[in-house]
């Protein structure tokens, strides 16, 4: 039986989109189905927008550090409409963009709600249409703990657009999420109060940096609080409360839950079809992307392996390639280079310092907290971070963490690196790019432990 396409993607995220542009350059006939915006989270409600909010936010610092290099301007004040606006102005721009490389490659779009109906059979608002393969690449959606008053908060696609900046606002959570919001939200005027469970956020990444990060957020006069549970959100008169296990109230114009993502399979009839999910609705897939329904695959977020873009854009080329062009490609999910963009930021490849001290028998630690030049005439006291975690039998480096400013930037160049399997000698035989606060990962002699 001949079918309406040989690929139905589900989701035009990043993932979604990659996978189906490059099966229809490898031939096939492609359709997406997409029920709100073209892009995806990461366009529409998180990495663009929010990358955009942390140079917004970051501008304040700016124009105070600027004072010590001779420049004077008028009273500092922040507009948050013109902020959003232009926000709003960029995301429809790279709307236009996506559906451009959609086109321009003859892949059909679909703008409606797609649920499977069977293998092969896909309902696309009030259209039925077949396909050979379907793709299910959804993504995630944010969730808000089952407590009291969960309905007074609000989630990160809400924070994009808000009708006004609050004055106080509570961030509770301890993930990459919440700490880029409270760095937002910070550096654009509110008074910002972090409510996180345990004794420690950013569980996964290494210890020292998790540390440091606490240390720089509380000197900027983020008011972190940890083992602090919230328990409920009180709405009365007016005013907002949130209430943690102690009992302690924090008083807020916003309250925005930042408490993790959860994939988004519930209503594209997965069940109908008997797609095997894991515990926490993600679906469950081999290493070519396949579910327990050989003609339905899945990638990005709805999978659950790393829910970051540049990974569901990989996992869509293998799958496109081993498709329609007859390839056998698998993806490596070691040494994934990463970043969280807090202020100051976090670069990341490779294990933690605890993951490393697991896999090898001799490790080396080399370690350095320094003031940034540009900051020594500023006399801003943030400071930067830098590991490097070496195997002594191989003399390889086996992972760089950072925390500074543009350390994302910094650490992509590594990831490169560590991926090659660079060895110390040949870092330590690199010639450093003077003055940097990058050259100190060519500059580090002596490991500290």
């Amino acid at each position: 039986m001949a079918h309406d396409f040989d690929l139905f993607v589900i989701g035009a995220g990043s993932g979604g989109v990659r996978a189906a542009r490059m099966s229809a350059a490898y031939g096939a006939k492609v359709a997406v189905a997409e029920e709100r915006y073209l892009g995806g989270t990461c366009v529409n409600v998180g990495c663009i927008p929010k990358k955009l909010f942390v140079y917004g936010s970051h501008f304040g610092e700016d124009l105070e550090d600027a004072q010590a290099y001779g420049w004077t301007s008028g009273s500092k004040s922040f507009n948050w409409d013109v902020l959003r606006s232009n926000k709003d102005h960029e995301i429809d721009r790279l709307n236009g963009v996506y559906r451009n490389l959609l086109e321009s490659n003859g892949v059909a779009i679909f703008e409606s709600h797609a649920e499977i109906v069977d293998p092969h059979t896909i309902k696309v608002g009030s259209t039925e249409v077949t396909a050979e393969n379907i793709l299910v690449a959804t993504g995630s959606w944010p969730t808000v703990p089952d407590m009291f008053g969960k309905e007074h908060v609000v989630t990160s696609n809400e924070m994009f657009n808000l009708d006004t900046l609050p004055n106080k606002a509570v961030v509770i959570g301890g993930g990459y999420i919440a700490i880029e919001f409270a760095g937002i939200l910070h550096g654009l005027g509110v008074e910002t109060t972090m409510l996180y469970r345990r004794s420690l956020f950013l569980r996964g990444f290494d210890l020292q940096v998790r540390e440091f990060v606490r240390d720089e957020l509380k000197a900027k006069g983020i008011n972190v609080v940890f083992n602090a549970p919230v328990v409920a959100v009180h709405q009365l008169n007016g005013a907002t409360q949130v209430e943690t296990s102690s009992g302690e109230m924090h008083a807020a114009d916003l309250v925005l839950s930042a408490t993790g993502r959860a994939p988004l399979t519930g209503a594209c009839g997965l069940e109908r079809v008997g797609v095997e999910l894991n515990g926490n609705g993600a679906i469950v897939v081999d290493d070519q992307y396949r579910s327990n329904v050989p003609n339905i695959f899945a990638l990005g977020d709805v999978i659950d392996r790393k829910q970051l873009t540049p990974v569901a854009i990989k996992e869509a080329m293998c799958l496109s390639a081993n498709l329609f062009d007859g390839q056998r490609s698998n993806m490596s999910y070691d040494d994934i280079p990463t970043a969280v963009f807090c202020q100051p930021n976090i670069g990341t490849v490779g294990p933690t310092e605890e993951e490393a001290r697991e896999r090898y028998s001799r490790l080396r630690v080399y370690e350095s907290i320094f003031r940034p030049l540009k900051h020594t005439v500023s006399h801003r006291k943030e400071r930067s971070y830098m590991k490097l975690l070496v195997d002594e039998d191989s003399d390889r480096v086996v992972a760089a963490h950072m925390v500074g400013s543009d350390a994302g930037e910094t650490i992509q160049g590594l990831g490169v690196a560590i991926k090659a399997g660079a060895t110390k000698k040949q870092f330590d035989q690199t010639v450093g790019i003077h003055p940097t606060a990058a050259e100190e990962f060519v500059t580090m002699r002596d490991p500290v432990r």
